[in-house]
């Protein structure tokens, strides 16, 4: 999408400073009402289904999430063909490779495709998606209003943030979401943009949705006695954090090999659908199940299972019963996504991470503990939110908004460190960034690998040398030196291939013997490069390139060698600075 300057738009006449405050607020009002929408689609396709579509033995669980799937995988096919899943990685790669720039279409294909596979009981979350939303809002209004390359960012930062905080209607854990999870360079003046977006977010989904917290629920009050308990429950959650990463990831590998999508529509539809039946807290996105254990209701009907309902009967049953859901609910996610439908991990997180409370919880209380089991299920969603996503701020202040739990800010603190720290000792990477940063394409908040993902090779290749035929002669170099002050001349074959170079200082003492001009070839003044750079070639490879050689200016080809340029060390290292200088003083 090219961008113009706006001409007679009030806007344009503002400071610059100024502008990106009031975009800040627009785009945090645009997120949060796409945040009230998906939700009441959502909603509106539950209820549409559940007062329409009842089948004997529960068999609605088998059916409708494969159709589901099938409508998203069709909209996908015909309608938006482009993979618009795993919406927060999405937007890493936009921030990272893309220049912040996100389709327009994102801005209500998203929502369309999320809404259908979670109302027809797709076991995903709608908060991936709806961040894909916010931050496809943000860029398009920054690049609409011809903002630069910075600020297109901010706004994108702002996009995502006030989705989070509509859909959760926490502010808070917006600005740490974009700060921790996309991992933004923001300075303190860039956090007013943020703070605006989601405070703008979260007034409109107060006014659509209510102030009551998205899981209101009662607590007992913190006891220093269960601190251990607590720290136990932090390193089970590690461990539970890396077996939900670690089996997504291979499972979506493991599926993405089946090339035919209508086959893996009919592996996954199916595998899920059995799974639902089997387990029908698995539907959807399982909120009512969570909202129960957090308020201590009767859970008989929430772990009720056509084939596995006897083991309610006891207590350790149903601790394996509830202990089967959280681990089928990973393959319930995976085969939801790689079967056509759209969703995130987000949602399915926070299911996980309840459940996981409970039975560490339960397991306590039936060998003799007297732990609050609300209390457990609560911090356990902060557990393995931070472990997942390797982001415990936002695990932290985002289960506290969402409940209303500060109380209990000491075990949320505490449990979801531990659960961090233990993933971290085996995982380096979130769910979100591992793919990516193995690409090379993750951006830091280390500033000199931040520079490096966001310098393009391309950007820096000049083509302004002088060319010269592979079978030419000595003329031939002379004619192409004399109105030029280029210090070399690039040296191709008849498919403009790179063959080498002449170095102008090198050849000085022929260009004065004329007697030489035909008798000399190039082929026996040029050189060899010592390294070839491809024009999508990391940054950090071509840093190392010159490291390595000690030449001061490499050749540029693409994947068949024809020649595009060179890159001089000089403008490398002036384009190094002047990316850090901005990173460093970003607005």
């Amino acid at each position: 999408m090219t961008t113009h300057p706006i001409h007679n738009n009030p806007l344009t006449r503002l400071p610059e400073r100024t502008r990106l405050l009031v975009l800040s607020f627009a785009v945090g009002v645009c997120a949060g009402l796409a945040a009230v929408l998906l939700t009441w689609c959502i909603g509106s396709i539950k209820s549409l289904l559940d007062g329409n579509v009842t089948l004997p033995y529960n068999l609605q669980y088998l059916i409708l999430p494969g159709i589901g799937m099938f409508i998203t995988l069709l909209l996908l096919r015909y309608v938006v063909p482009e993979n618009i899943g795993h919406g927060v990685t999405k937007v890493l790669l936009a921030v990272s490779r893309g220049e912040s720039k996100i389709r327009p279409h994102n801005m209500w294909s998203s929502m369309l495709t999320s809404s259908i596979t979670i109302g027809f009981g797709g076991s995903v979350g709608a908060e991936a998606p709806i961040v894909y939303t916010g931050a496809a809002i943000g860029s398009n209004i920054g690049r609409f209003c011809d903002l630069p390359y910075r600020h297109v960012t901010v706004l994108l930062g702002c996009g995502a943030a006030g989705a989070i905080a509509g859909i959760f209607k926490a502010p808070l854990a917006g600005v740490l979401f974009t700060m921790e999870i996309l991992l933004l360079n923001m300075s303190l003046s860039s956090m007013l943009p943020l703070l605006i977006s989601t405070i703008s977010a979260t007034v409109v989904a107060y006014i659509f949705r209510g102030q009551t917290p998205m899981f209101a629920c009662t607590l007992t009050p913190f006891s220093m006695w269960n601190i251990p308990f607590y720290l136990i429950m932090g390193v089970m959650m590690g461990f539970g954090s890396l077996y939900f990463t670690r089996v997504t990831l291979w499972m979506e590998d493991k599926i993405g090999k089946l090339g035919n999508r209508y086959v893996r529509w009919i592996l996954c539809s199916l595998s899920l659908g059995v799974m639902i039946f089997l387990f029908p807290q698995l539907y959807g996105e399982g909120y009512g199940v969570v909202s129960d254990l957090l308020n201590g209701r009767d859970i008989s009907d929430a772990a009720s299972s056509p084939v596995l309902g006897f083991l309610t009967g006891s207590g350790w049953g149903l601790v394996l019963l509830f202990l089967m859901v959280f681990l089928i609910k990973v393959p319930a996610m995976t085969a939801t996504n790689a079967g056509g439908g759209n969703g995130g991990t987000f949602g399915p997180t926070l299911f996980c991470g309840a459940i996981a409370g409970f039975v560490l919880a339960r397991c306590f209380n039936l060998m003799g503990a007297n732990v609050p089991e609300q209390n457990f299920v609560l911090v356990g969603m902060a557990a393995l939110m931070a472990g997942v996503m390797q982001a415990p701020m936002t695990a932290i202040f985002l289960i506290a908004e969402i409940s209303g739990g500060y109380a209990l800010l000491i075990p949320l603190i505490l449990t979801a460190t531990v659960s961090y720290g233990t993933t971290r000792l085996f995982e380096k990477y979130s769910i979100y960034s591992k793919r990516i940063a193995q690409s090379g394409d993750l951006l830091t908040h280390d500033n000199d690998q931040a520079v490096l993902t966001l310098m393009s090779t391309r950007s820096l290749v000049r083509d302004k040398y002088p060319r010269v035929l592979l079978d030419g002669s000595l003329r031939s170099v002379v004619e192409a030196v004399q109105d030029n002050n280029a210090a070399v001349v690039a040296v191709l074959d008849g498919q403009d291939r790179f063959q080498g170079y002449i170095d102008v200082g090198n050849i000085r003492k022929y260009l004065l013997r004329t007697d030489l001009y035909d008798e000399m070839k190039v082929v026996n003044v040029m050189e060899q490069a010592p390294a070839l750079i491809t024009e999508d070639e990391k940054m950090e490879s071509v840093m190392r390139k010159f490291d390595t050689t000690g030449a001061w200016r490499l050749p540029v080809v693409d994947a068949t060698r024809h020649y595009k340029g060179f890159i001089s060390r000089s403008r490398l290292l002036i384009a190094y600075r002047a990316e850090l200088k901005e990173i460093q003083n970003s607005d």
